[in-house]
């Protein structure tokens, strides 16, 4: 392991010697002195200078790729997948027959390929079966028919594949809004850098859902409000081509999850500072009908019309709140402080996350004190170089638009869950629509580590005299090298499942029901949603791999109001049954049926619990 953490950190130091000489000029962070920078970048191996930015790029590229392929398909679907998988095939979970004993190979029919589907299936059984918009769904439809079906029934691989792909896609075009923010390769390459082992950007990359997607809309649209600030300031015409780009960024976002509209929410936000700050220095109202405005004027009406698309799709969808209760509740004591402390780990997740979810004290323990010292370390860092950004009077107001962004965000979020009851805390997937914004400040932080201003160093009184940042005797580079590496074992970290764990563990599940049950088996469970439809999909997809249970079948008793419906539904499921059999009741929240009450209840206190699977376990005998 010491062998590997030292050619890791060799690695990365030989890379980062790539990085542009304005590191050796801090103030400005701009590209301005080319002549050095080319002498500099001449020095490293004799590569020309046209071709050190796109070798880095190439290799973050390479970088972001690698994490997001590795292990793609070890963690089993989750609902949400299984969501993206039926719908994205044309097909629907209405298929599945309720409230009565069905073989594996039934509940797994919509998860096979159908050739007869079209787009037009795919947009119709989003619109009334789910609370999506459809744009990725008709890409992945294109997308895995290039994949044929793995042992009859949609590939994985290739399902996962699209949005790895797309997700790896982010890191080039973070550089971009790195660099047009600051006007500086140097902060658009350490963006690049951090987005491509950011844990977070892993994490969404290896689920077959549509956030990666979404991200790469959040940072169009957040380079052109970028550039729209830069004209603000200088009070010059936006382009016609930025206006353009920014309202298709904007309707692709929104087709794409309409969480999107959170994003252009904090663009509201942003904006509006700006005008008050454009006033403040001129009384002149009639700015905010010079060009620049005028063109943003034109930008928030044609985004408007992309959306107000939609208005009537979601009105007429039947589902929506059912497939969203699970974001909606109330709160006793001190669960009105789970929000904040939900916000705050997904923050600490987007640049350092090692295995605390383990169930091991001897793994957590360790990786809670390196991630407590690390931020101890780290955060005090990273805020002075903000902090200096901001006494730089070119990037003080990139630094505080993309402040505004995410601030604006995380209050959009506290607003949803404290005054609407809708906690968007709980899925940290959410948080895509300002994850770009943290990256780039991130990046620009770490340019100030990188080279930090004369003011900032101080030599340790030891005896070999290091020049270092704070006082931990770490110099700017090799503070900037740490901070990547933990980014780079955090994403380790997420793609072995040991950070951002899956919730539903149906492997485990289905190991130990091989375990437990010589004798056939039922596995029921209540039913309301197609969620409950995912969570049985996955049990009977380990069932189809591992291929060892003797004539399984499945039960989804389906409960409206009446919770009693679903106990009617098992009662008469188990009266048709031939005995001996061992009954699962999974996620069952129903009264017990009259016959179950004849089988002998297992002692399940002495079987390990599995995520997301509640279980008891009954031994149905021949009378």
């Amino acid at each position: 392991m010491r062998v590997f953490f030292q050619g890791a950190f060799y690695f990365y130091k030989q890379i980062i010697s790539l990085l542009p000489a304005s590191a050796n000029h801090f103030l400005p962070l701009s590209d301005k002195n080319s002549g050095s920078q080319r002498k500099h970048w001449h020095n490293w191996h004799r590569l020309p200078p046209s071709w050190v930015n796109p070798l880095l790029i190439l290799i973050w590229l390479i970088v972001g790729i690698s994490l997001r392929l590795t292990n793609l398909t070890a963690k089993p679907p989750w609902t949400d997948e299984f969501a993206t998988l039926v719908f994205s095939l044309g097909n629907t979970f209405l298929s599945v027959p309720l409230d009565q004993a069905i073989a594996p190979d039934i509940l797994l029919q919509p998860l096979q390929l159908n050739p007869a589907a079209t787009i037009g299936d795919v947009i119709h059984n989003l619109a009334t079966q789910d609370s999506h918009p459809p744009l990725y769904f008709v890409l992945a439809y294109l997308w895995m028919k290039l994949f044929p079906s793995d042992g009859g029934l949609v590939s994985l691989f290739g399902a996962r594949l699209l949005p790895a792909i797309i997700g790896a896609a982010s890191i080039p075009c973070v550089y971009v809004l790195g660099r047009v923010a600051f006007r500086s390769s140097l902060v658009g390459h350490l963006t690049a850098a951090m987005m491509a082992v950011s844990p977070y950007g892993v994490f969404l990359a290896q689920e077959a859902r549509h956030y990666t997607l979404a991200i790469l809309w959040v940072i169009g649209s957040l380079t052109c409000l970028v550039i729209a600030t830069r004209h603000i300031q200088n009070r010059t015409p936006l382009p016609i081509w930025v206006a353009l780009f920014w309202i298709g960024s904007n309707a692709l976002g929104i087709a794409t999850h309409y969480f999107f509209t959170l994003t252009l929410c904090t663009e509201v936000v942003v904006l509006i500072f700006l005008a008050w700050h454009q006033l403040q220095t001129s009384s002149k109202f009639s700015l905010l009908f010079s060009p620049p405005w005028r063109r943003i004027y034109a930008v928030a009406i044609g985004t408007c019309v992309a959306g107000l698309i939609w208005i009537p799709t979601l009105l007429e969808n039947e589902n929506r709140g059912a497939l969203t209760e699970w974001i909606r509740g109330s709160r006793v004591g001190l669960d009105w402080l789970s929000p904040i402390f939900q916000a705050l780990g997904t923050l600490i997740a987007m640049i350092s996350l090692l295995p605390v979810e383990s169930s091991q004290a001897l793994i957590v323990i360790p990786s809670g004190v390196v991630m407590l010292t690390f931020f101890i370390w780290a955060v005090p860092i990273l805020l002075r170089g903000i902090k200096i950004q901001l006494q730089h009077p070119e990037n003080r107001m990139m630094i505080q638009v993309l402040t505004g962004v995410v601030i604006s965000a995380i209050a959009l979020f506290f607003i949803f869950t404290y005054f609407l009851g809708i906690d968007l805390t709980r899925g940290a997937r959410y948080n895509f629509v300002y994850f770009p914004a943290i990256v780039v400040l991130l990046g620009a932080s770490l340019a100030v580590c990188w080279h930090p201003p004369q003011e900032w160093m101080e030599t340790e009184q030891g005896k070999n005299g290091i020049t270092s940042i704070g006082k931990w005797g770490i110099n700017g580079k090799k503070a900037v090298m740490l901070i990547w590496l933990m980014g780079f074992f955090s994403a380790v970290t997420v793609i072995c499942n040991l950070g951002y764990q899956k919730y539903y563990r149906p492997d485990l599940f289905v190991q130990l029901i091989q375990q437990t049950s010589p004798t056939p088996v039922l596995i029921a469970t209540t039913h309301k949603t197609y969620v409950h439809t995912g969570e049985m999909m996955g049990v009977a997809r380990e069932i189809k791999r591992a291929n060892s249970l003797q004539n399984p079948l499945f039960l989804l008793a389906h409960q409206d109001r009446d919770p009693n419906a679903s106990t009617i539904a098992l009662e008469n499921t188990l009266k048709q049954l031939p005995r001996p059999f061992d009954l699962w009741l999974v996620n069952f929240h129903a009264p017990v049926a009259e016959t179950v009450k004849t089988c002998v209840t297992s002692d399940t206190q002495s079987l390990p619990p599995v995520d997301g699977y509640e279980y008891e376990l009954y031994h149905c005998q021949e009378s």
